[in-house]
């Protein structure tokens, strides 16, 4: 029935300048651009993220969680961008914080062994 996840979509205010803020401050790659949307290619990862124009008055409720190795370097390079950038956290398995894109969607980076 289902195969796999094919994409995770974030509605943003403005596709071509969120694009823009993707591709500048976290180097991902639109590999698609459409009417109101952008497909983000991430590293060599086979799912992509969407971004989608949406008359959006809060940002979306669902997040995408990002892998990093490094997840000290990670942050550090994020808080230099001047991107929003909240405090790190540590669970029974993970070590995350989270970050937010222009329109206010909230992101993560988490490291786990």
């Amino acid at each position: 029935m289902i195969e796999k996840i094919d994409t995770m979509c974030l509605t943003v205010k403005d596709a071509e300048r969120a694009g823009s803020w993707y591709e500048e401050k976290l180097g991902f790659t639109i590999s698609f651009k459409g009417e109101g949307y952008r497909v983000l290619s991430i590293g060599n990862h086979p799912v992509p993220l969407t971004i989608e124009e949406a008359n959006v008055e809060s940002p979306s409720r669902s997040y995408p969680i990002f892998y990093s190795r490094n997840i000290d370097e990670t942050y550090e390079q994020l808080r230099e961008k001047k991107i929003d950038v909240g405090d790190k956290h540590t669970d029974a398995d993970n070590y995350y914080f989270d970050f937010y894109d222009l329109d206010g969607n909230r992101l993560q980076v988490c490291c786990y062994s």
